[in-house]
């Protein structure tokens, strides 16, 4: 099951968003659209965009002072400046101080297309970056499951039916016997190998802030959330996650992580309960 695109646009001409809308409509993509920027931050602050397209010229707040709100509560977000022939100048600025993009009117719908395919793959890799991607799949690090005897070749025997699978696996053993290393081998030796490989160690976590490191949350959800968060499940998105001694946590939380392995469906704290994304979970 894929995540549903959801893509913010903010701009006072009604019949532009209304085009913009069944052009992406048709692409598979979730719209939600604002006419001035206190609307457009509104929305922004309280829902999960994966895109926003942002127009300079808004009545009330301007658009660059919408854009860095959102790069201050959300850095990763691709917003996508839409600009006029005279506010070329101010676009250039705007990509100085964190836009993705620029869409210059009139632009086609093939153009607006293409920069959401080019936004979403920015988007990509700047979650890749957060969590250091390039170590966490060190593959120098797992292929070293090796081994003759008879109950070492059953192991990679499991491993090699389960990789290419999308099952949910539980590995049991006592501590230092390799569970991790078993788990990255799944990992790269799966279909998800290119996506993060993500370890939660339950025995690290404070179980207080539990549910906001797994989950994530959105700014203002409880005291002390003064900025989105994204939670491991999001970073893991197309990938695979592993929970180190799991075992561990408290009886609450492993109701809520049964239902997230059961339902496949992640929703960040002050979110409304609806299907945020959904992964592969070791």
């Amino acid at each position: 099951m894929s995540e549903a695109i959801q893509i913010l646009i903010i701009d006072d001409d009604e019949a532009l968003r209304d085009s913009m809308r069944q052009v992406l409509k048709k692409e598979g993509y979730q719209t939600r659209d604002a006419q001035d920027g206190q609307e457009g931050l509104a929305l922004f602050q309280k829902e999960h965009f994966h895109t926003v397209f942002l127009d300079l010229k808004l009545p009330g707040i301007n658009g660059l002072h919408v854009l860095r709100q959102m790069k201050y509560a959300s850095p990763e977000t691709p917003v996508v400046i839409i600009t006029g022939f005279g506010t070329i100048e101010s676009a250039v600025e705007a990509i100085k101080i964190g836009a993705f993009d620029y869409l210059a009117k009139p632009f086609t719908p093939e153009e607006l297309r293409l920069t959401v395919r080019k936004a979403l793959k920015g988007r990509k890799m700047s979650l890749e970056n957060l969590y250091l991607r390039s170590e966490l799949k060190a593959k120098s690090e797992f292929d070293m499951v090796i081994g003759t005897s008879r109950a070492m070749q059953k192991v990679l025997d499991v491993i090699s039916r389960v990789s290419p699978t999308d099952a949910t696996v539980l590995i049991t053993g006592e501590s230092g016997t390799g569970k991790e290393l078993i788990a990255r081998e799944i990992h790269n030796h799966s279909l998800r190998r290119d996506a993060p490989f993500v370890v939660v160690d339950c025995g690290a976590l404070v179980e207080t802030l539990f549910e906001s490191e797994l989950f994530g949350h959105v700014k203002g959800s409880f005291t002390g959330a003064h900025e989105t968060k994204h939670g491991r499940f999001e970073v893991a998105d197309g990938g695979t996650i592993f929970f180190d001694e799991i075992s561990n946590i408290g009886l609450n939380i492993q109701a809520k992580l049964l239902r997230v392995i059961q339902e496949r469906e992640v929703t960040r704290i002050g979110t409304s309960p609806k299907p945020k994304q959904a992964w592969n979970l070791q």
